[in-house]
């Protein structure tokens, strides 16, 4: 019975420069992944112009190694175009898929170039079965799984997902889970969902627990309880190999050639079961070694690290002897080869069982083979060095090489010409079809916002627990929105009727758990729930599809900032959208139009974290914790930290305030984001908001009148 190899799991290589496309080619990769300028979550790498993609995919394809292009940041109303002059860029190279992040590049991918692969990136932030069956019934191919999850998660959602599934193995962690982390925007302006990440969680924090923060800055103490070693689990990887997983992927697309030669050598060692040098991996790039806590689901105060000059030093020393690795391209793709000698002259055909190139000799045969030249021949043609081609075992077929004679000159010269014409066919671009899309314009009366009958903006209010409100403020707001855990309160029935239920965001692996609790409050008579990531968007559409009469809401941690993909979740359900904070108050006009209400984040002490690793570990362990404490900067801020249970929340040090702008605010509501606020202290912000007074504190605008890009 004839049996089909099964594909091995791809070794996926980060590429920042054209120095590291080469290095990740010549060092083995099985497919690359690399940025055009503009649109991709790491602007600072040296990313590729639509040219040098072309050139990049050329080479990638002559050895057989796939292209993969980042889409994957957050997407400005204005830059809508420019994203579809992307997506165009990209299928004219032909490469071989596109990781997205926002939903309106997606719409624009399915739209322009549905035959183009679709990759949902990490920084979608899906982390359970439900999040990865969502991106399966939308239309993409594969997932990029969150770093944060454990072997054991990574095989249920494998298993059950219906599409590819691709982990990372090796490099840089963020401290923050993918496409949730607001703290580089909200701190130094520079926007991680938008490819400017200044990397603050390398920068010194000290944590601490109490309301006496250390005596010192964090500069000063020299902590960094943020700053988490880089992953390797290589040596997990034919575990990965065997849950099915379709691709392991190697962070660090900023870093050198040397790293990405080292890291794609060790990786193919350890899918066969083979040692390799982690101390050369450590010295090439590490930060006080290594972790593997996340996939083994050991998430201590051990995966903490930093890069220390010891390392820098390591890295200095180690880099030539890893040249050796891509010093040379390698052989890489096997062909067969089929040589006809005849008195007029001869014939090689080339083939890589798709493309076929053949060359000709008119050169007369004139002597007579000896015993040996069939010999001869087969060793000459074996010699496909500076080519991406080995010949195959048992792929050399002779004919007439026992009477006649071609020079060994001549056959090495149809050699060199067969393989150079295989090549260029192999390189040659094979372009994706690309139709352009009708852009959104703005339609309809930009909305000044919905008014309760005293003439105020109708506000929504996020609350931690239904102790801080009373039934005085309480009437004050248009919907009230709590926690999950708050189900079975005991609710004032005109709270209760008007109660959204927030989803945690915290979710990973298998969505059961959750899946059961929400199926309670919809036993309890709740009928309206807040969507904070995919998954929480696929659990609700289920729920109706099995006649559950519920109204969903997308969260702000859905990270919608332009109008295309507000529309793209109202046609999953949403019906009422909460803004990121990232997008900008000169947008908001351009969401006017659309089916589904649009609310802003007015006020509120925002999460500018949420992290699976507590950083809490450094000062204390589980058992001792108070489930709170603080991180203390280096300039002396202070940033609260809150533990709850499956991940922690690290909140930016002053809240937001619109209130004396919130005529600015060109969206439907206006949502205030109580997190451990009195009840006075609720009741007497939001007075101060309905009066449109100045805030009585420090307070943030946040990025809402950023300008241009960050």
């Amino acid at each position: 019975m004839d049996t089909v190899a099964k594909k091995r799991i791809e070794i996926l290589a980060p590429v920042g420069s054209p120095e590291s496309l080469e290095a990740a080619v010549y060092a083995g990769a099985d497919s690359v992944y690399l940025g055009l300028q503009g649109f991709n979550a790491r602007r600072g790498a040296g990313n590729f112009t639509p040219e040098q993609l072309c050139e990049a995919v050329s080479l990638c394809h002559a050895y057989g190694v796939g292209v993969h292009v980042t889409l994957n940041t957050l997407v400005q109303p204005a830059e809508l175009a420019g994203v579809q002059a992307a997506i165009q860029a990209i299928c004219v190279a032909g490469a071989d898929a596109v990781l997205v992040q926002d939903w309106a590049v997606a719409r624009l991918v399915k739209s322009c170039a549905p035959a183009l692969r679709m990759h949902a990136s990490t920084q979608l932030a899906v982390s359970d079965l439900a999040g990865a069956r969502l991106a399966a019934e939308y239309g993409f191919d594969r997932v990029v799984l969150a770093r944060e999850l454990s072997g054991e998660e990574i095989k249920i959602i494998t298993q059950g997902c219906g599409i590819e599934t691709e982990a990372f193995i090796h490099g840089a962690q963020c401290m923050c889970v993918s496409g949730q982390c607001y703290m580089s925007a909200f701190l130094g302006g520079r926007s991680g969902n938008r490819g400017g990440c200044a990397q603050p969680c390398r920068l010194p924090f000290a944590a601490f627990m109490g309301t006496t923060p250390p005596a010192r800055s964090a500069q000063q103490t020299g902590r960094n309880d943020l700053s988490l070693k880089d992953m390797s689990a290589l040596s997990h990887l034919p575990e990965l190999e065997a849950m099915g997983v379709s691709s392991v992927k190697i962070e660090g697309r900023l870093r050198g050639p040397e790293y990405v030669a080292a890291a794609v050598h060790a990786a193919f060692l350890a899918r066969d079961g083979q040692p390799y040098d982690e101390g050369q991996l450590q010295r090439i790039f590490s930060r006080s070694g290594f972790t593997d806590g996340y996939f083994t689901g050991n998430r201590t105060r051990e995966m903490f690290g930093i890069r220390t000059p010891e390392d820098a030093v390591a890295t200095r020393t180690e880099a030539p002897a890893i040249r050796e690795y891509y010093r040379r391209p390698p052989c890489k793709v096997p062909v067969q080869m089929s040589l006809t000698l005849e008195q007029e002259g001869a014939r090689l055909r080339v083939t890589d069982g798709v493309q076929t190139a053949v060359a000709y000799c008119t050169e007369p045969s004139e002597q007579t083979p000896g015993e040996s030249y069939p010999a001869a021949l087969e060793k000459s043609l074996a010699k496909t060095g500076g080519t991406p081609f080995v010949l195959q075992e048992n792929g050399l077929t002779l004919t007439g090489e026992k009477a006649f004679f071609q020079s060994l000159s001549h056959v090495n010269e149809l050699r060199r010409t067969a393989l150079e014409s295989l090549y260029q066919k192999r390189a040659a671009a094979r372009p994706v079809p690309f139709s352009p899309a009708v852009l959104p314009t703005p339609q309809g009366a930009v909305p000044t916002g919905l008014r309760d009958a005293a003439g105020h903006r109708m506000l929504i209010g996020r609350f931690e627990d239904p102790c801080q409100l009373t039934e005085q403020t309480a009437d004050l707001f248009y919907r009230v929105v709590l926690p999950l855990r708050c189900i079975r309160a005991q609710l004032p029935e005109d709270i209760r009727k008007k109660c959204v239920i927030e989803l945690p965001r915290g979710n990973f692996g298998d969505s059961d758990r959750l899946q059961v609790r929400l199926e309670d409050a919809i036993r309890g008579g709740f009928n309206c729930f807040e969507a904070n990531n995919p998954g929480h968007l696929q659990l609700l559409r289920a729920a109706r599809k099995n006649g559950s009469d519920i109204e969903i809401w997308g969260g702000w941690a859905l990270n919608v900032i332009n109008p295309v993909a507000a529309r793209e979740l109202a046609q999953l359900g949403v019906s009422q959208q909460t803004l990121s904070p990232e997008v900008r108050v000169v947008d908001l006009a351009q969401f006017a139009g659309l089916s589904v209400r649009t609310s802003l984040l007015a006020y509120g002490r925002l999460p500018v974290m949420m992290t699976r690793v507590c950083p809490l570990q450094n000062i204390t362990d589980c058992a001792r914790c108070t489930k709170r404490g603080k991180l203390l900067d280096r300039k002396g801020e202070q940033l609260p930290v809150i533990c709850r249970g499956s991940v922690r929340e690290i909140y930016n040090p002053v809240p937001i305030w619109m209130g004396d702008r919130q005529h600015e605010a060109a969206c439907d509501l206006l949502t205030l984001y109580f997190t451990w606020e009195t009840a006075d202290r609720v009741a007497a912000v939001t007075g101060m908001f309905r009066n449109g007074c100045a805030f009585d504190t420090r307070f943030t605008r946040g990025l809402y009148y950023t300008e241009g890009s960050i």
